[in-house]
């Protein structure tokens, strides 16, 4: 029998154009556009695992080398640096770093009790549009305050592009500050205690922490990001209760239990900060729960003491983590010096992890060695590293990194790369103001 070449030919035409005809219909292109996306990734992380794309920092050597000193007298007043204002606060000597590990916070008058759940949140689950565990944890902690919007009134604002890696936790106090009628306090290193003392009365707190989840395409464990609402603690189960935008009902409870030594595990990975939604007229109310907190030098003054006492002690991944919190702190207290030796050492640790335990994500969420590389003049290894970071992402929406690429490319005088790096961050973030104030600078319209 022969075959009918010419009718094979047409059948299969008649095929294709059905196939591409359907694909004009949203509900059939969506759901194969999400599985050739799957098997993409997958493919590429097979063959280009991110865990092995390793920074190593070239221009240690011009960072000047400072004596870090520890003393007990009252903390500064000076403007804390922060994403927004980074870019033109002037660098100055490195301050005096000044700990006063024995203020955490104002105690409690009364014991506290035992078992504590707050009532009133509003959940919302993360799934079905990607990486939406931000806004979705933001809807359910306005919630607790009578906001009645939802997970995607959040996303508009913080995720105008749903495959942005990241929402950073400022992004989300500007959010509340802009868009609500709420107040908000962001702070680094909080304690057990101060969060438990926060929801004894009656403030839920928003925390960002680092876990290790199973890959759905590549069967590996791996860390990652992810936000969780606590809304209420118990001390004989030694956990905390939250709403986690993940752990969706009915296959897990909406009291979702996170004991305290996972808490302090995970949460290290994010410099132990900590976000308090409040009404403005519980002022009264909040601040004095915070005591030294509320001075935010004091609070990266205590975190890098904090992150001092654990790089003494600490192995493997949290001792490199350490290290990074430890530059962190450095960063926002301005002693950029310090700060990119301290990350200079943190990446030395990152290359000695093993494949399976690199968190390999962490430049997604943490922008501070940028910070630190920039402001000492080592533009080279800002570059190398937002390149290691872009070129090991899939999908490499990181408008920050494309951001820091940027800057350093301008100070090296390579103008039309870094006006190209401005406007792929701002494909990958509609909107994001560095890049366009940048642009602006430049005398370039977005």
């Amino acid at each position: 029998m022969r075959i009918q070449w010419k009718a094979v030919f047409r059948a299969l035409l008649v095929l294709l154009i059905l196939f591409m005809i359907s694909l004009s219909l949203p509900a059939v292109r969506d759901r194969v556009a999400w599985r050739w996306d799957q098997v993409r990734i997958w493919m590429r992380y097979t063959f280009f695992p991110p865990e092995e794309a390793v920074f190593i920092p070239k221009e240690s050597k011009k960072t000047p080398a400072f004596t870090l000193t520890l003393t007990l007298t009252p903390p500064p007043t000076s403007t804390p640096l922060t994403p927004t204002n980074a870019q033109t606060e002037e660098v100055e000597s490195p301050p005096t770093i000044l700990p006063d590990p024995t203020h955490t916070h104002t105690p409690t008058p009364t014991p506290l009790p035992a078992r504590v759940t707050l009532e009133g949140v509003r959940y919302e689950h993360q799934h079905g549009l990607w990486n939406y565990c931000a806004p979705a944890n933001l809807a359910m902690a306005l919630s607790y305050w009578g906001w009645e919007g939802d997970r995607m009134d959040v996303g508009r604002y913080l995720k105008p592009e749903e495959y942005d890696k990241n929402v950073m936790p400022y992004e989300m106090v500007n959010y509340i500050t802009n868009e609500t009628d709420l107040s908000a306090v962001l702070r680094p290193g909080g304690t057990i205690e101060l969060l438990k003392l926060l929801i004894a009365n009656e403030f839920p707190v928003l925390i960002e922490k680092g876990v290790f989840t199973r890959e759905t395409l590549t069967g590996r464990m791996a860390w990652m990001g992810h936000y969780a609402l606590l809304v209420g603690y118990d001390d004989a189960e030694e956990h905390f209760i939250s709403r986690d935008s993940y752990y969706s009902p009915p296959d897990y409870p909406l009291d979702f239990p996170i004991s305290y030594e996972e808490i302090i595990k995970e949460w290290r990975g994010f410099n132990y900060k900590f976000l308090v939604i409040y009404s403005p007229e519980l002022e009264e109310d909040l601040f004095p729960l915070l005591g030294s907190f509320l001075d935010e030098d004091f609070a990266y003054q205590n975190a890098l003491e904090r992150a001092i006492y654990e790089v003494s002690y600490l192995e493997e991944m949290d001792l490199f983590l350490a290290w990074f919190n430890r530059g962190t702190n450095l960063v926002y207290l301005y002693d950029y010096g310090n700060a990119a030796q301290a990350f200079d050492e943190a990446f030395r640790l990152y290359a000695e992890l093993s494949k399976e335990i690199r968190p390999y994500r962490l430049m997604w969420y943490r922008t501070e060695p940028y910070f630190a590389y920039y402001y000492t003049g080592r533009y080279q290894d800002v570059i190398d590293l937002a390149t290691t970071t872009i070129d090991a992402a899939d999908k490499p929406y990181l408008e920050e990194s494309w951001y820091w690429r940027a800057k350093a490319k301008i100070a090296l005088g390579d103008r039309d790369g870094a006006i190209r790096n401005l406007q792929t961050s701002l494909e990958y973030h509609p909107g994001y103001v560095p890049s366009l104030e940048e642009l602006e600078a430049l005398g370039v319209s977005d």
